[in-house]
């Protein structure tokens, strides 16, 4: 089974995470999406298997959420997309993919209906 989790080290959450699907004897790919943020198709394809909207992946805590405009009610998902893949901090962590699924480890057992 591929897994793959996109991970930032500094977040306790991801770390948990990870460390999460290593003590199940899962070694993931890991990615640092703030170095290596996913593409559009990508982000796109990671919000269908999450069953979710661009706005719903979104930190709306970070300082680049309200900087942005990004709360206005009129932005098309495109627009928030876009956003999400300029500033990849907004993006909710960690995302784990896994048997065509995907799940946000918030909490980091979440992850575990997955695999």
């Amino acid at each position: 089974m591929t897994v793959t989790i996109y991970h930032n080290p500094r977040c306790s959450k991801s770390r948990q995470t990870l460390e999460l699907l290593r003590s199940r004897g899962l070694e993931p790919d890991i990615v640092e999406y703030l170095k290596t943020p996913p593409g559009k198709s990508e982000l796109s394809g990671i919000l269908a298997l999450l069953g979710m909207g661009p706005r719903e992946l979104m930190r709306k805590k970070e300082t680049k959420y309200k900087a942005n405009g990004l709360d206005g009610a009129g932005l098309s998902d495109d627009q928030l997309l876009d956003a999400l893949i300029e500033h990849p901090v907004l993006i909710e962590r960690p995302i784990v993919l896994a048997n065509g699924k995907a799940a946000i480890g918030r909490p980091p057992e979440t992850v575990l209906d997955i695999i």
